[in-house]
Formats: C-alpha cells, sequence, structure tokens
C-alpha cells in the first residue's frame, strides 16, 4: 500500500490576505474550526462593528452566545491580544477564539491565565492554523489548539449566569411552533422547546433525523443523515441512494428540495430553507412556524417510504 507524505504548505500560498482571503473563508467553512475544538459555531458575520474597530468575525455558539473570532495569519503580537480582549468586552461575548499561525510563549501564557481567572462561563482560545497536502492533493487547513478552558482552570461551582436573551426567545419560539404542530403531525410530539438552535427526532434509521433548524436569519426544516464518528463513507451512500430518488421525491414535495452532500464534512443534509426571516422577526413568527410545520410534515412524507427501503 502507498502512503503519502504530509507536507506544510505556507499559509499565504493558500490565504493571500488574512481579510479578504482567510477571514472570508472560514466565514463559509466554519464547522473546520468546529471540529477541532468541538464547538457548534453559527450565523457567522464578517467586520462585525465594534465602537470604531471591527471584529474579524461574530458567531454564535450552541446556547445563542457571542463568540468573537480574531485571525492573524502571522506571529501572536501584543496588539491583537489587546483586539480579542476589546472585542470581548464590546460584544459581551463568553468566547473568544484567537487563530494564529504562530503563537508566542507569551501570549500562550496569558491566554492560559485568562482561561484560570475568568469567571466559569466564560473560555479562551489560542489556535495554531496550518497548510498542508499530501503529494500534489490540494492544501488543506489544519487547526491546532494551543490553549482552550478546561475543568481544571474553572470553578464548576460558581453560579450559572443568567439565561441569555436569545435562550427565552428560542425556548418560546419552539414552544410555540411545538404546540402548533401537535395537532397536525407526530413527528415531534415528544420533544421539550429547548434553549438551543435545532429540536430532533428519529426519522426510523439509525443516524437519519428530521430536524426544525432556527436562526436570527433563517428557518429550516431538514433530513440529516450522520451516524457518527468514521460514518463518512456510509452518510454519502445513504444521501447518493435518496438523492437518486430525487425527481420523485421533489415532486412528492411538490417544489425543489436543497441537497447537500457536504463532501468536505462528514454527515449530509436534505431540507427546505425559509430565508429572510428568522428569530429576530418575532412578528413574522407566526407565518414562519406554519410554513415550517407544512414543509417538515411534506419532507417526512416524501421521503418515509425511500428511507424505510435503505438497506445500508
Amino acid at each position: 500500500m502507498k502512503i503519502g507524505k504530509l507536507e506544510k504548505v505556507p499559509l499565504r500560498e493558500i490565504w493571500k490576505k488574512e481579510a479578504k482571503d482567510f477571514t472570508r473563508w472560514l466565514e463559509k467553512n466554519i464547522d473546520y474550526l468546529n471540529e477541532s475544538l468541538d464547538l457548534s459555531l453559527s450565523s457567522v458575520e464578517v467586520e462585525k462593528s465594534a465602537g470604531k474597530f471591527s471584529v474579524d468575525l461574530l458567531a454564535e455558539d450552541n446556547d445563542g452566545n457571542p463568540v468573537i473570532i480574531e485571525c492573524q495569519l502571522e506571529k501572536t503580537d501584543h496588539d491583537h491580544l489587546g483586539k480579542v480582549l476589546t472585542y470581548l468586552t464590546w460584544h459581551e461575548a463568553k468566547t473568544a477564539i484567537w487563530i494564529c499561525r504562530d503563537p508566542r510563549p507569551e501570549h500562550i501564557k496569558a491566554m492560559n491565565w485568562l482561561n484560570e481567572v475568568s469567571p466559569a462561563d466564560m473560555s479562551f482560545y489560542l489556535v495554531k492554523v496550518e497548510g498542508v497536502r499530501i503529494g500534489e492533493s490540494p492544501p488543506a487547513p489544519s487547526f491546532s489548539v494551543i490553549c482552550a478552558p478546561s475543568e481544571e482552570t474553572k470553578d464548576l461551582g460558581k453560579t450559572k449566569v443568567k439565561i441569555a436573551e436569545r435562550h427565552i426567545r428560542r425556548q418560546e419560539f419552539w414552544k410555540q411552533l411545538l404546540e402548533k404542530s401537535r395537532g397536525r403531525t407526530e413527528l415531534h410530539a415528544n420533544i421539550s422547546p429547548g434553549k438551543y438552535s435545532c429540536i430532533s427526532t428519529g426519522a426510523g434509521k439509525s443516524g437519519l433525523s428530521y430536524n426544525y433548524v432556527i436562526t436570527y436569519k433563517y428557518g429550516m426544516v431538514e433530513l440529516y443523515i450522520d451516524r457518527g464518528k468514521g460514518s463518512e463513507e456510509i452518510n454519502k451512500q445513504i444521501f447518493d441512494a435518496l438523492h437518486a430518488k430525487r425527481e420523485a421525491i421533489e415532486a412528492s414535495f411538490a417544489e425543489p428540495l436543497i441537497w447537500e452532500r457536504l463532501d468536505d464534512r462528514r454527515g449530509c443534509r436534505i431540507c427546505k430553507k425559509f430565508s429572510k426571516v428568522g428569530l429576530k422577526d418575532k412578528d413574522k413568527w407566526d407565518d414562519l412556524q406554519d410554513k415550517m410545520i407544512d414543509a417538515m410534515i411534506r419532507l417526512e412524507s416524501s421521503l418515509r417510504n425511500y428511507i424505510a427501503e435503505l438497506v445500508i
């Protein structure tokens, strides 16, 4: 068996400009960072204002809290450490992620100290990014966590902070949607409203779930395919088997669906998205919830027989 050799690629060969190239790339590929940090960041925005300054990326964690991300494709410096703290306080964030090419020992020590002395619900990450390839393959990013919070550096007995307004807002949205849906479908009948951006129920096969998703920008219903660690190949096979029936599925659904094989990720999805209206638009919740419930009913009905036929 032929074994390839992993080679380093200069970052500037992949992303010539930090703001224009790397930051924009990370905005669209945040899952690379999620997998490295074991986080679930979403709703990523570029150059979000922080007074007279702008944070490179502002995201949300799984609980709806803001997360600031500062990018530096060079050695760490005091200027960027100051930016991390400035943006964190301006946006009242609880998590800061500093991505760099080369972390200096002084800044590693500073970030570790911040994790030690900050409240239990605050987290500071220092992440090293490198470019790698095997042979003639396209270059790929490699993220290494240099500093991160841990149970040892946090006082787990500290009082939890007050639930964020976004948590309350999500719970209210899900409560309304679930109350409406119970009169129309049994799909999510046993699900309780939560504070997260997604509520799920099984689709009848291991690793397949029907999800409602709400963000501040859009609502979505989806069939998500993910059998867990090491399941990339089987996930793609399941997706391909369903995609082969696309014409019949979409005819039953009565409109086109979004088919995302997500070749650079582990899972896959088939979804219907409702753009330009989301959690922020409380006056439009009623209409959005009705559309999401209707789409979920049609999605499950369109896929039910094809999922039952899967032998993978």
